[in-house]
């Protein structure tokens, strides 16, 4: 046997499928007919029950997931509300409106309290604003910690459960919309009561102290919610706003006192809400029972809904109701089954079309294999020439039969290859140590970087406590200075000089800590902040600009309608009013309408802060240069732009935790809008 014939294979034993033509055409054909239907026989079944098993866990938790997301933003909006009402109360315990009222009263409640009461009860939208003196604060500070806080001299909000003669007490009508027929439901848990007539309240309770910080009572307010329909519905469209769920979902949102449903959007039947309704026996056990949240399909009313249930805690810490919102579960189970059944309809044609095509074309893979197998013995017999020739399959098996013929022409080529390729693979080799030792290099210099960085960070926060801590002085400082010249009026004239150059060189020990601070953390605290009126500065950097509208034919038209203050570096909100003017001067080379105007800023009926808005009536800004506006060093072919200004405008503004947005339409003009907040962000 020659030695080309050692290079392909040894002679197969007798009795062989090789050396036995026609089993071996039989079990071949077999064998590949078998490997190409047993999967699709038997595993693609599988797959899709596999499919159909993990998909509906997979969805089920994603469904989970998502409500437990949707109860978190509940719980959410619910505290800011909370929140809200217990600003509203301190605010008007601490502010001079009451004490004037309480003064003018001799201390006691008096017709001028009582009108101030009722004008910021209605302006605050609260349900309920009283006085308490000391003598009745402590008789209800036993059944209310809130009240008990107070008398203590620290402000509290809590959600408590007023029963119907306390409702009564504080203000009549209260009580007619508390009360809450109960309505029986299916899968309800059961309750012999026929009405409820507590009322689920959120009180806050702040103390009121006179000018030598007397405590002389406690200023109470609160607001009712049940039935309370405002409430419910802005927090349903808060969790889920129109389009939020797919499938024709839709979501629900309800408090509950106790087990009953006093206020919600679920429907009863029609436009009915389910007001007087309760939760199952294992809602009621697992919430208000144990103290957990549920976060599982329940059945709501009259349908099933993916539920998240939290429980509501009164001052004592006792489980008094619950929060809930969820969505119809029914939506998605029914896109689950269409989607499965799609998948199986799928799987079922693949496996017939597979099927038909594997008889077919199975066929066609043998004729190769058979000649490949008598090339391979006439090579044993000596025939060192023989090859399989042209196939008439083009497939994998035709191209293995055209390279088998090539592979023993091309051994020697392939040797000589490889030698080639060894040593440019010890070239490649010496290539890549040279980069390794480089970048080893690299890195230890910015291990030491590092280590730089660290001990400049550690003398940045050692810096930023000093001025923290220097800060509180100040401050205690600053406030009795005022209170001294207050309490003194005309008596400190004498003193006035002293009085001032106190203040002046309180300003400057302030400016000092504005630097240590700035030190510490630039991106932070770059100046001192004081209150600032956005008209006034307009009006200051018009002035500063009016050398560039004087070389254009360019009006103003401002439309100043905020009179809120805001509280910032005067320079830098400055520095970015004038960097937008003068953008939008530039942009009117031939003339146009400076537009600027201030408007109040408010978010689910809260005040937030202004917005200042600068506009301007040129070309306008293209949709590709608005995605790029605020990059640094992007100036949109502006001659003589550094493309620096809008980007610093902008980290100026997010510093405060405002924001500067852009908006446009070609051929009509820019409009800039700085959103800035009443007090910024620490």
């Amino acid at each position: 046997m020659s030695g080309l014939g050692h290079l392909i294979s040894t002679k197969p034993p007798a009795g062989s499928d090789l050396a036995e033509a026609p089993a071996s055409h039989r079990s071949i054909r077999v064998r590949l007919l078998a490997l190409a239907l047993i999967p699709l026989g038997v595993v693609a079944p599988i797959t899709v029950a596999a499919l159909a098993w993990w998909g509906g866990n997979h969805l089920d938790r994603l469904l989970v997931a998502k409500v437990r997301t949707d109860l978190a933003v509940a719980h959410g909006y619910y505290q800011r509300v909370s929140d809200s009402v217990g600003r509203s109360v301190t605010s008007l315990a601490e502010s001079e409106r009451l004490a004037r009222a309480l003064r003018r009263g001799g201390g006691q409640p008096s017709a001028a309290m009582a009108e101030l009461l009722n004008a910021t009860q209605i302006e605050y939208r609260l349900d309920f604003l009283r006085f308490i003196d000391l003598k009745r604060s402590q008789a209800e500070a036993e059944r209310w910690p809130a009240i008990a806080d107070a008398l203590g001299g620290r402000a509290r909000t809590e959600t408590e459960v007023f029963p119907a003669e306390q409702l009564a007490a504080i203000k009549p009508e209260l009580v007619a919309i508390a009360r809450t027929p109960l309505i029986p439901t299916p899968n309800a848990r059961p309750d012999p009561r026929d009405v409820d007539t507590s009322g689920l309240v959120i009180q806050s309770a702040a103390p009121v102290v006179d000018a030598d910080g007397r405590l002389l009572g406690v200023l109470a307010g609160g607001a009712l919610l049940n039935k309370n329909l405002d409430f419910i519905d802005r927090l349903n469209a808060i969790v889920y706003p129109e389009g939020a769920l797919p499938f024709g979902s839709a979501g629900t949102a309800t408090l509950f006192l106790g087990d009953l449903r006093v206020a919600t959007n679920v429907r009863l039947f029609g436009d009915t809400r389910a007001i007087g309704t309760r939760v199952s026996q294992a809602v009621y056990d697992s919430v208000l029972g144990k103290g957990d949240t549920w976060l599982d399909r329940a059945f709501v009313v009259n349908d099933w809904y993916v539920s998240a249930y939290e429980p509501l805690l009164d001052g004592r810490g006792e489980r008094i109701g619950m929060l809930y919102v969820g969505f119809l579960e029914g939506p998605f189970a029914a896109a689950r089954k269409q989607a499965f059944a799609a998948v199986a309809a799928l799987f079922a044609v693949a496996m017939l079309v597979a099927g038909i095509f594997a008889v077919l074309w199975a066929r066609r893979v043998f004729k190769p294999i058979e000649r490949m197998h008598a090339t391979m013995h006439a090579i044993e017999q000596g025939q060192d020439n023989a090859r399989v020739g042209a196939v008439e399959s083009q497939d994998e098996l035709g191209i293995v039969a055209a390279h088998f013929d090539r592979m023993l022409d091309k051994l020697q080529a392939q040797a000589r290859s490889l030698k080639r390729w060894g040593e440019a693979l010890d070239a490649k080799v010496a290539e890549r140590t040279t980069e390794l030792e480089q970048a080893v290099a690299d890195l230890k210099a910015a291990q030491s970087q590092l280590v730089m960085n660290e001990k400049l960070a550690a003398i940045g926060q050692l810096t930023a406590g000093v001025a923290h801590e220097i800060n509180n002085p100040i401050a205690v400082i600053q406030g009795n200075l005022d209170v001294l010249r207050d309490v003194l009026g005309e008596a400190a004239e004498p003193v006035e000089p002293e009085i001032r150059l106190i203040q002046e060189q309180v300003h400057r020990i302030r400016l000092i800590v504005a630097k240590l601070l700035q030190f510490a953390r630039p991106q932070d605290y770059v100046g001192y902040l004081e209150p600032v009126a956005p008209p006034t500065l307009i009006q200051d950097s018009l002035v500063l600009v009016r050398h560039l509208l004087k070389t254009g034919n360019i009006a103003i038209e401002q439309h100043l309608d905020s009179t809120r203050q805001i509280t910032c570096n005067k320079n830098e909100l400055q520095q970015v009013v004038i960097n937008l003017l003068v953008n939008a001067i530039q942009a009117m080379p031939d003339g146009g309408v400076l537009k600027i105007g201030i408007e109040d800023w408010d978010e689910a009926d809260m005040p937030v802060g202004i917005r200042i808005v600068v506009g301007d009536t040129g070309p306008g800004i293209t949709q590709a240069d608005l995605d790029k506006l605020f990059e640094p060093f992007f100036t949109a072919k502006k001659p003589g732009g550094t493309g620096l200004g809008l980007w610093v405008s902008k980290n100026l503004v997010e510093r405060y935790g405002g924001r500067l947005t852009a908006t446009s339409t070609v051929g009509q003009g820019a409009s800039f809008v700085v959103w800035l907040r009443c007090e910024p962000l620490s």
